[in-house]
Formats: C-alpha cells, structure tokens, sequence
C-alpha cells in the first residue's frame, strides 16, 4: 500500500562540517575517539559525525568486532569495519544530530543530542532507543565522563545574547518510562565556542579546556578554579594566534592546541595564571583543522588544508611521519578505543580508515556536495544513480539505495588547484541517451567573456564498467551552452541517436554519429556536427524532444520553437510574453500532444500541439519543471514568499492533482525523479503520481525526496485517524504544521520502544493497549455535554415531581371542589413534552417561504420522500 508521506530528509549536510570530539575509556580524558558532525549538511548525505567504540561481539574467528558510528543529518549509522557494511540506520530525532559519545560505563549503549532539544540514550547494535531527555534549548556538542555517572555536558546557546554559547551539565534524571526531563542544567564555562573542536576535557576529567579567538581559558573542578590565557592578536610576518582546535593529552597535563597559521602549541603547567610554559611544532602552512592524541599520549596526530595527516613523535618537531594526498582537507581526526586504527573526516563528505602504522586501509564515501551543481540532478538510466558534480572536474553516480558512491568519473581530466582566485575549468553540463550507453559531459573555463568550451561524449565499456571518452569537441559553441539533450528513442539503429545543444551564441546543433575513417583511430565512430538552427538571432535557452523523438522544441528567449526531427523544418512558434521561457518539456504517454512551458515572469502554460493553442495558463512562479519519464505527471516547484510549493499536474487538465504547499522554507535548487524497482500500490488517486517514482529535491543544505510511506495493518489501526485529518487538512489547503515530537499512546510505547527482552507479558500489554483504543469519555462534544446536562436537569425536576405528587393532588381535588365544576388536568409525561416543546429551536421556519409553510405542513411524508429521491 502506498499512503500520504510528509517530505523526508534524505541526507543533510554539505561541504561545511562542524565535528563533536569524543573521549574514551574509563580515564576520562583519554581520547579514544571523537565525534564528528559534519555539514548541515542528501541532504540524509553526509557523516556530521563519526566515533570509533570497541565492539562487545565476537564473530567466529574469535576477532572483536569493530564498529564506526557517525551521524549523517538526522540519523547515526553503524559502520562495522570489518564486513564494510552500514550495519543499521539509528534515526529518532526531529532535527540534526549535533553529537554522539559512548556511554563510559557501558560501551554497548551510545549517547546523542541534536538541535530538536534532546538528548538520547541508544542500544546502538540494536538501534534501540532506551531513554530520552529533554532540555528544551538548542544542542551544540555534547561530551562524556566516567567520574560524572548521572550527568552529561552540553554546549547551548547563552539566552538574550547572540553567537553566545555555554558549556553546562546536564543532570540526566532517573526514573520510570522512556521520556524523561533534563532540565536541572548548571554553567561550566562561559564565552565558549560553538564548534566541538574548541572544547577538550582533562586526564580523569580533572579539567575543562576552551578556546575561542586568542583566549584560552581552563576551569579546574575541584578546586573551582578558572585560568585565563591571550595569545597577542597582532599579525605578524604571517601570524595568526587565533585557535582553532584543542586537545588534552590522556596520561599528563598537557594541552594542544591548533592555530590558524598552521603551529600547534603544547601547554604545561598551566595551574598557574603566570608561570605557564609552551612550545611550538610547526608543518602546516595553513590552519590546523584537528588534533588528536593516541592512547597513551606518545604521538600526536594533526591535519589541515593539505590533506596530509601528520604524525609527530614525543613531541619533537624532528620526528615526524606523514601520510600525503588523502584527497580533500582534513577536518576532523578520531581514534579507536583500542589505538589500532584512526580515522580522518574530509571537507569532500569522506572519511578515511587509516591503520596505526600510518597506511591507507579504506574509506566511506558520502554525496558530495560541491560549492555550484552546474549539472543539475541527472538519473542515470543502467543504474539509476544520482548524478551531479562531485569533486572539482568530477562526475559522482551517487546510490539512493544503498547509500553510497558507486563509482566518480574525472571529466576534465586536470589536476585542480586549491587557491582562490585563479579561473579554472569546471563541468556544467551532463545528458545521459535513452540506455545508459553514450554520455556528453560540457566543460567550461570560469572565464565571463571569452570561456573556453569542450563537448565530450563518452561510451560505457561493459569489460571495465566505466565509461571512456570517444570524441572530444573543442568550442562547440561560441558561447556559453545553456543546455543539451539526447534524442530519447530506440538505440538499435545509429541513426536514431542524436544530441542536440544550445548556446548563447543564438543558434541550436545537432550533433550524430558517424563512422572514423581515422584508420589510427581507436574507436570505429565518432561525433560531428549535422544541423546548425536558429530564429531572430534570438538567445538558444532550452531544448527537448517529444516521447517519440519527431519533434524538437528549443526556446529562444520568449519563443517556443518546434522542429521537425527528420527535416529540421520549423513546424510552428508559440509565446506567452512577458517573460522568457526559463523551462520547457512535452507531455508523455496519453498527454504527448502537450508541450509545456515556464516563464520567468511567473506564468505556466500549456499549448496542444495539434490546434497549436494555448490550452490553458496559470499564474505560478516556477522555477523547477520536471516530467516523470514513467507517466504523465509533471511536478512544478514555484517559490514563492520565501518558501517553495510542490504542484503536481497532467498537461489534459488544468487543475493540478497534488499540491504541497511549504514545502520547504528554503529555496529548492534542483530536483529528479528516480525510478523505483517496483511499482507501488497507491491508496489515492490523489497519489498514483507516486507509484511509479520518487521525487528527489536539493537545497543549499539538504537533499530530500517526496515519497509514499508503506501502510501495514499495524500503522492503519494505530494512525488511521491523524492520517484522515491531515488529508481532510491538506483538501481544504490549510498549511499544517505537525510537531515532529508528538508522543503517541502509553500502549503504543510500550508496544514499539521498549526492547523486546524485557517487555511484560502479552495479558498486562494486552489491557493497556485495549483501554488505549476506547473513547475517553473527557473528549464529549460540546454537543453530548449538553444532552447530559439537559437529562441530569429532567431527571432532577422528576425527582421533585414525584416527591411532591401527593401533595399536589390533594391541592388540585380541592381546588376542584371549590369551583365546583370539572378543569382540565395535563400529566407527567405531558408536562415534561411541553417542556421539550418549549426548549427546541424554531428559528429554521422563519428561512422558509410563507407560501411553503401549508404543504410543508399537510404533506410532511411526501416532502420527506421526495428529498430522499
């Protein structure tokens, strides 16, 4: 069954990274691991963290299992780095997970906390939620100690003060049931960075260390004693004090700390605001993005911009090892509880497993997310992957299945260079043919006036499962090409394989395949021009072809030209002015005589290809216009008053099928739909568009799909009423908002939270659970409470008839007597349907016509049956 879904994050993060740091084992300070967090920042996409805990589990070889815990957007996964497999997805917060630490006193359970306020306790190899605990206040970082058993520490924002944040303790309360509050909050340090790299806590958790700027403050618990240190924040000879990164050695008292000129300082006897001594280790010629100790504290690793990890022996600035071109700048460094392995966190959403002996051993690579997606969201049609830029000159096929990179495609085939400033080449443009079988990748200079162009196509190799290059085309254009496309028929015969490109040098090509006569030539055909296109030497902007590939639409700025795919004739010319056309694509299937168009002054319109008229036209703001490959839906995302709609349409009618209204606050950027493996059963006509795919978004920050959620009997007895409200909200175009954190029933939480070895039996569940279903009789309508204050006051005025019943009636005989004459008495049951009479609503008579009220009267059973028929 397919039901009504919300939108889903699907990967959150990006390029910028923020880390959390873990420490380890019962000593406190030790530093077996940090937690890493990167990005807000898939979209679900992106490791915002990662944690190297010992595993509890042997597997038959008799080895301990070792697993990698990181969170990527909402959700922590378990890694095991043995199988190379994500082992389970740990998802149950309303908001990104901002930290994660092992519970020191038992390995086996897993801590974590996240911008929705809470803080949760995990059975992490079961994905087990224990407890939960609400703060109340947004969750920067979170850190662990085992000398402090009920409490852990958190960083939050200072309230009435802005980019101000505290490092406090949580008091985590004990009692019976799943949620719980964390409200008993005490202040640590003030002024403290947000990142959790800024934050290191002593051996035996003895101290706490903060740095922020030049300032380097220590706060010792015992003695409740705060040291404050300054670095001079004069420059000079291209010095830069400001820290950006600490760390605590785990066997003395010694503190690295990282800078933004590349030296790392080592602080000893600090216990003392005068005498304080530190030395200086210097390699890096850019910042210092982390530091991390090993076990026992003999060497120190760093990394930073030049993606190399650099370790350095007893503190010596002489001996020293290095493990070079890690590919992308190290942001975060963990290390594992037993000192066997370390991993390293890079800016290109990777991280790195890396053996003690300094030796590359594997690595997890998530969706990249690169600073502009020039090429948009493509779908490759053999694997159905995701493709977009990836690193600089690359194309990634991104998995939404399995969640991982498949395979990276260097396109430019040119080593990138990290500076700022300088122009380099870059791929803006991707189109897949009908199969799979043939790609054409465009890749331009970052130069505005006089850029520098190359067409390639390349050809899938089934032997080495990649794609090689068959043809490259210097300058296809002389301008800028705005956008291109395959001919999508069949690829049996060459004939039938066309691509077609436009630029802003005012003309449309097409390119066809003919055979090399190169007799050195490697490959039997390659790619040339055939056709040359143009109108008014207006601006080429965008092109696509019909379901059947006999037609060709390319828009020149406001105009909508279509040709003939066999001729290349100009059939016929449609416009909407004002605006120029910003997307364009035809109908399929049962709609292929539309054609669809979007301009940027806000108006949608549908012209018939057959009558050449404009069907219909709507005012909507579109930016995204993407047809579903496998039906007639088109999905249209307008933005609008800072927030994006989703609208779902068939080009026959001119009212859309689905509407979402906010979306998304932000603005959404690209979308795609992604086939699925097997057609779903939809619930609603309302939502078939859904059956055949799923609707993927990106934003700056998020990549998220619209999707259908699998409905079970268990769901439908459970959720059947907030489903039907929300449809019934969603018919009447109300914007709902739902609160990510509602609790459902006792019962329900019973049934579904807790672990199943230690749930009562099924007869005290069974109670529960019945009760739980029954109407409580404290939601009544306004309605049922008047009944029941209508009967309690009849049954009271009975009450007193009846004790007064003698009495009246010896009044009344006498009354009788006296006149001497016969009156006319009314009953109980008489007096009480007066009193109904009087109390009901007449004021319906007053709507009707004058002239109505006698056959409304005489004819009362006959008016009845004719409104029944």
């Amino acid at each position: 069954m397919v039901a009504p879904g919300a939108l889903r994050v699907v990967r959150c993060g990006g390029s910028t990274l923020r880390g959390a740091r873990a420490w380890g084992g019962g000593a406190g300070g030790s530093r077996s691991g940090r937690l890493l967090s990167s990005e807000r920042g898939s979209a679900r996409r992106c490791p915002r963290g990662l944690r190297l805990p010992r595993g509890g589990r042997a597997p038959s070889g008799g080895l301990t299992a070792l697993y990698l815990l990181y969170v990527s957007g909402d959700f922590v996964k378990v890694y095991s780095v043995n199988t190379e497999e994500t082992l389970r997805l740990i998802g149950g917060h309303a908001d990104l997970v901002t930290g994660i630490q092992l519970n020191p006193h038992n390995h086996m359970q897993l801590y974590s906390c996240s911008l929705d306020g809470t803080i949760k306790l995990w059975d992490f190899v079961d994905g087990i939620p224990i407890k939960t605990f609400t703060v109340g206040t947004k969750l920067l970082a979170l850190y662990t100690l085992a000398n402090a058993e009920d409490s852990v520490f958190v960083v939050i924002p200072k309230k009435g003060e802005r980019d101000t944040f505290q490092l406090v303790s949580v008091k985590l309360t004990k009692g019976v049931g799943q949620d719980l509050e964390g409200k008993e909050l005490s202040v640590v340090l003030d002024g403290v960075g947000s990142s959790m790299k800024h934050i290191a806590f002593g051996r035996e958790g003895a101290y706490v260390v903060s740095v922020k700027d030049v300032n380097l403050q220590v706060y010792f618990f015992k003695r409740k004693l705060l040291n404050r240190f300054s670095l001079s924040t004069v420059k000079t000879k291209g010095g830069d004090n400001r820290f950006s990164c600490v760390v605590c050695h785990p066997k003395e008292d010694c503190i690295a700390t990282g800078h933004a000129d590349g030296k790392i300082r080592l602080w000893r006897n600090f216990h003392h605001r005068k005498e304080y001594t530190y030395s200086t280790l210097h390699w890096h010629h850019d910042i210092v993005m982390d530091l991390a100790f090993t076990m026992e504290g003999t060497r120190l690793l760093s990394g930073g911009v030049e993606s190399v990890l650099v370790q350095w022996h007893n503190e010596s600035s002489c001996q020293k090892d290095f493990l070079p071109r890690l590919g992308s700048p190290i942001e975060y460094i963990s290390m594992a509880s037993d000192g066997v392995l370390c991993c390293t966190l890079h800016t290109d959403n990777r991280i790195s497993i890396i053996n003690s002996n300094l030796r590359f051993s594997r690595s997890i690579q998530g969706l990249i997310k690169s600073r502009d997606i020039k090429t948009g969201l493509v779908v490759d049609p053999r694997t159905k992957a995701l493709v977009l830029n990836g690193e600089p000159g690359h194309l990634q096929f991104y998995s939404l299945q399995s969640d991982q990179q498949l395979f990276s495609l260097d396109i430019v085939q040119r080593q990138y260079i990290h500076q700022a400033g300088l122009k380099q080449s870059d791929l803006v443009k991707v189109a897949f043919s009908a199969r799979g079988t043939w790609l054409a990748t465009v890749e331009e200079s970052e130069e505005v006036t006089d850029p520098e162009l190359q067409l390639k196509l390349w050809l899938y190799n089934e032997e080495i499962q990649s794609f090689e290059l068959n043809t490259r085309i210097n300058t296809p254009h002389d301008n800028h090409i705005t956008d291109m496309c395959f001919r999508d028929m069949d690829e049996l015969g060459d004939d039938s394989l066309i691509l077609v490109t436009t630029g802003r040098d005012c003309v449309f090509k097409v390119w066809v395949m003919v055979e090399d006569t190169d007799p050195e030539a490697q490959q039997s055909v390659s790619w040339s021009c055939d056709f040359v296109g143009s109108y008014h030497n207006y601006q080429a902007t965008n092109c696509c072809f019909s379901e059947d590939g006999s037609l060709l639409a390319v828009s020149f700025e406001e105009t909508v030209t279509v040709w003939d795919s066999l001729t290349w004739d100009l059939k016929c010319t449609f416009c909407h002015p004002p605006g120029n056309i910003r997307n364009i694509c035809f109908g399929r299937l049962t709609c292929s005589k539309y054609l669809i168009g979007a301009t940027d002054y806000g108006f949608l319109c549908c012209w018939n290809l057959l009558t050449c008229a404009l069907v219909w036209s709507a005012h909507l703001n579109v930016v995204i216009l993407q047809p579903d490959p496998l039906s007639e839906h088109i999905a249209a995302v307008s933005w609008l008053s800072k927030e994006s709609s989703l609208f779902v349409f068939k080009p026959s009618e001119p009212w859309p099928i689905y509407i979402q209204r906010n979306l998304c606050k932000e603005k959404i950027l690209l979308a795609a739909f992604v086939p699925r493996d097997e057609p779903e059963i939809a619930s609603s006509e309302k939502y078939l568009w859904l059956r055949k795919s799923q609707l993927f978004f990106l934003t700056d920050t998020q990549l998220a799909v619209e999707e259908s959620l699998p409905v079970t009997p268990f769901s439908l007895l459970l959720g059947k009423h907030r489903r039907q409200q929300a449809q019934e909200d969603t018919d009447l175009g109300k914007l709902v908002v739902h609160n990510k954190q509602e609790q459902a029933s006792p019962a329900v939480k019973e049934l579904l939270h807790t672990p199943a070895h230690v749930l009562p039996s099924a007869s005290f569940l069974c109670t529960i659970f019945i009760n739980s279903l029954l109407i409580s009789k404290e939601n009544k309508s306004a309605e049922e409470v008047a009944d029941e204050v209508e009967m309690e006051s009849e049954k009271a005025e009975d009450d007193s008839d009846e004790e007064d019943d003698t009495a009246m009636e010896q009044e009344d005989t006498s009354h009788m007597e006296l006149l001497g004459e016969m009156t006319c008495k009314l009953s109980k049951s008489q007096e009480k349907e007066l009193r109904k009479i009087r109390k009901m609503d007449y004021s319906w008579i007053s709507a009707l016509p004058v002239f109505y009220l006698p056959k409304w009267t005489v004819h009362v059973q006959d008016k009845e049956e004719t409104l029944q028929t």
